[in-house]
């Protein structure tokens, strides 16, 4: 079972696998654009900032303090 995510996929691997391609876009976008300059370092903001940025595209929670069990 994958967790739930905004674009509808029920399959674990096709997540995993689209999560792997999304996440790693996005964090060379981290570096390319400068994104990562503007972030105060050492924070839990600049961390939840990084996640939001690396996984907004595909979870709802990206960025948040989990409340869900991931295990």
């Amino acid at each position: 079972m994958a967790l739930e995510n905004k674009l509808g996929i029920t399959d674990s691997a096709e997540l995993a696998r689209t999560e792997e391609r999304l996440s790693k876009k996005k964090a060379l976008e981290l570096y390319d654009t400068g994104f990562l300059d503007q972030l105060e370092v050492g924070t839990f903001s600049a961390l939840a900032a990084i996640h939001e940025y690396l996984f907004g595209e595909l979870y709802e929670f990206a960025g948040k303090v989990r409340t869900v069990n991931l295990a």
